[in-house]
């Protein structure tokens, strides 16, 4: 279950590494602007809020990285808490897919890591 709970922990802060290099390096290329679905006047027009963005997702991923490698788990529930909080939050205020992208794969991350400890 401990793998399992890790190897699932893992990927989400990959996700998030992904997502700071969408939002923080990527954001007005064609690809990126086709996933946020953006013009490339508003990708333009929004650079600095998604890089911005970009480095807080950052700050996920480390905190991620950082339970994993320590073995932490009260670090490791606080920030998948964290994640599920700022993708419920973005479903609920930007696009709904948010919470299929990043809040589920942490929760699902979360039940694991806690079941591990039983």
């Amino acid at each position: 279950m401990q793998t399992a709970a890790n190897t699932l922990l893992a990927l989400v802060a990959l996700l998030h590494l992904y997502f700071l290099v969408l939002e923080m390096f990527l954001w007005t290329q064609p690809r990126t602007r086709r996933i946020f679905g953006l013009s490339e006047a508003q990708a333009e027009a929004t650079r600095t809020l998604a890089a911005n963005q970009g480095l807080y997702n950052g700050f996920l991923a480390a905190g991620l990285v950082w339970g994993l490698g320590a073995d932490d788990y009260p670090v490791k529930i606080f920030f998948l808490g964290c994640v599920i909080t700022a993708g419920v939050y973005g479903a609920m205020t930007a696009n709904r897919r948010i919470l299929f992208v990043q809040a589920l794969p942490a929760a699902a991350a979360l039940a694991l890591v806690c079941a591990s400890q039983t």
